[in-house]
């Protein structure tokens, strides 16, 4: 089996995706396209543009501190602006665009760097508001503003009420509140596109799981069920988003459509190693959960499964594939990241 083509298998726009973009006027401008979904969301734009036929402009604004990004977007047509969007005069100086997709934003490292998680993650979206108020406006937050939920409940729904655990959390839920006050202020078409977890064959969950397991370290069970989805297909749906934005703004979960079990994924990455998994304490009886029923009943079924994301990752990962080594501390049930 050849990993590397079926992972690009993976990352091509579906028809689905197509037909939308076809009916979206105006460029897109991704804001944050340095991070870790910017250039695969900036990349599909892209290729979902020129294939539906369309001239708009995709559009990435980052800092560009990883050396090679900026040239290698720009080699595929994307068009860059390098900025700290913390800068007020750069941020004014960035072109407008009737698409906005803001993915700025701080997680990793919040302990002991608070002050800047909330300027980033709380302060900047109302600049960025008020600076794209006549666009539309998908903002990537996070499932980790609900609760910890029963394992057997089916996840948070969109209505379920925030209770975000630790100040990263809490800064997410500052970032939604002052998009969803200048949408109503403003009259600006927004979407809250709540994700958990997106993964690739370079980082999330899965690779974190799968790591563990053929490095035979312990998986620990305390968050002892998530919900995954893949990040080509979280990018899909970002994109797809954009159709849905409202004012007062709109709120979708973003995530695969099942509770999946840690231990049973350990075992299935165990499986195909030749590996038996390790694993440390026991499954608590809630986790971090989303229901997603409303986004496929919006955007239609699941396109990559769990048993497709676990093969393409274990092949990547026992084949000794590139990763970005960043893990995600799902297991964190303390909200200190």
């Amino acid at each position: 089996m050849d990993i590397n083509a079926l992972y690009q298998g993976l990352l091509k726009p579906s028809d689905r995706l197509l037909s939308d973009i076809a009916e979206l006027d105006g460029d897109i401008l991704i804001l944050g396209v340095g991070g870790k979904m910017g250039p695969s969301l900036a990349r599909l734009a892209k290729q979902a543009v020129d294939a539906a036929g369309t001239k708009a402009d995709v559009v990435g604004v980052a800092r560009f501190s990883v050396p090679g990004l900026e040239h290698d977007l720009k080699s595929q047509g994307i068009k860059t602006f390098s900025a700290d969007l913390l800068d007020d005069n750069q941020l004014q100086q960035l072109p407008q665009a009737a698409n906005v997709l803001y993915l700025a934003g701080t997680k990793f490292g919040t302990t002991g760097k608070e002050s800047l998680t909330w300027a980033m993650n709380s302060y900047l979206p109302g600049r960025v508001a008020e600076k794209y108020k006549h666009s539309r406006i998908v903002v990537f937050s996070t499932g980790n503003v609900y609760p910890l939920l029963p394992t057997q409940s089916g996840g948070a729904t969109e209505n379920e009420v925030p209770q975000p655990i630790g100040e990263y959390a809490q800064s997410c839920l500052g970032r939604e509140r002052v998009f969803q006050y200048f949408s109503s202020r403003n009259n600006t078409p927004t979407l809250i596109y709540r994700l958990n977890y997106a993964n690739d064959v370079s980082y999330g969950v899965l690779v974190d799981i799968a790591k563990a397991v053929k490095e035979q370290r312990p998986v620990d069970l305390r968050m002892g069920f998530v919900n995954v989805i893949w990040q080509g297909e979280a990018n899909e749906l970002a994109l797809r988003c954009l159709a849905h934005c409202s004012s007062p703004s709109a709120i979708l979960n973003i995530t695969g459509p099942e509770t999946s079990s840690v231990r049973r994924i350990a075992i299935e990455f165990g499986k195909i190693f030749n590996i038996d998994p390790i694993f440390t304490n026991e499954e608590e009886p809630t986790a971090l959960l989303s229901n997603a029923a409303e986004c496929y009943r919006l955007f239609g079924p699941q396109l990559v499964t769990l048993k497709e994301m676990i093969e393409v990752i274990a092949g990547w990962v026992g084949a000794g594939g590139k990763t970005l080594n960043k893990p995600t501390h799902f297991q964190e049930r303390e909200g200190k990241f």
